[in-house]
């Protein structure tokens, strides 16, 4: 139990800090949530009620959708995109999908290799596409969650005001979606591109996102 433990710690932190948040997020949301509703003149409802309606559906999917398109993005971009000076970036002229014997796959493939590597066709093409095909799936997913929660979050309040309800295709018009989604977008973004510029000039000692702390800035690809 302790190697297991001590070999996936960084998944097993990262799972227990995230259920911790959500379940904080829960109860703040809620709080947040009835204080508008007795400031509307309504009744507050229950913490079940809420986790199961649409305005905590909403306020999850859209962060959710916006980590998922960074990661996305930073994948299949990085494949072809360089950073002189990055550990995040590969060196350039390293650009591309690699030979077959730089990613084993096929006849370079190692017995310790996934069998989906040493096969050919449509299954080692999943395979070699696969963390960028799900990442975007996910972000699909939970942009058309946040999209869908979001247009009944946003009907509640119109019917609550007195106004017209809309359709899914129109709340996508709305400037309530876009602000809600390119707010989390633009700060992911800012995110992303932060790190690969800081790590060219700034260290942190043992962390694989870092380079070695004596490596010259202009080093790319070189973990520390």
């Amino acid at each position: 139990m302790r190697r297991f433990l001590r070999e996936n710690s960084l998944g097993l932190v990262f799972g227990t800090l995230f259920l911790v948040v959500l379940v904080a997020q829960a109860f703040a949301g809620h709080a947040d949530f009835n204080q508008q509703q007795l400031a509307s003149g309504m009744e507050p409802v229950s913490l079940g009620r809420y986790l199961t309606s649409a305005s905590f559906a909403a306020d999850v999917a859209e962060n959710w959708q916006s980590e998922y398109l960074q990661f996305f993005l930073y994948i299949i971009l990085t494949v072809w995109l360089v950073q002189r000076g990055s550990p995040e970036s590969k060196k350039p002229g390293e650009e591309g999908r690699g030979s077959d014997e730089k990613q084993k796959v096929g006849a370079y493939a190692t017995d310790e290799s996934p069998s989906w590597a040493r096969a050919g066709g449509l299954r080692r093409s999943l395979l070699s596409n696969s963390l960028g095909l799900v990442m975007g799936l996910l972000f699909v997913a939970s942009w058309l969650t946040q999209s869908i929660a979001g247009a009944a979050a946003y009907n509640e309040e119109q019917l609550r005001d007195l106004q017209e309800p809309v359709t899914w295709a129109q709340y996508l018009t709305e400037p309530d979606f876009w602000n809600r989604t390119l707010q989390n977008w633009q700060s992911e973004l800012l995110a992303v591109a932060s790190m690969v510029i800081l790590s060219i000039y700034l260290r942190q000692r043992g962390s694989p996102e870092s380079k070695p702390v004596g490596s010259p800035h202009a080093a790319t690809g070189v973990e520390g």
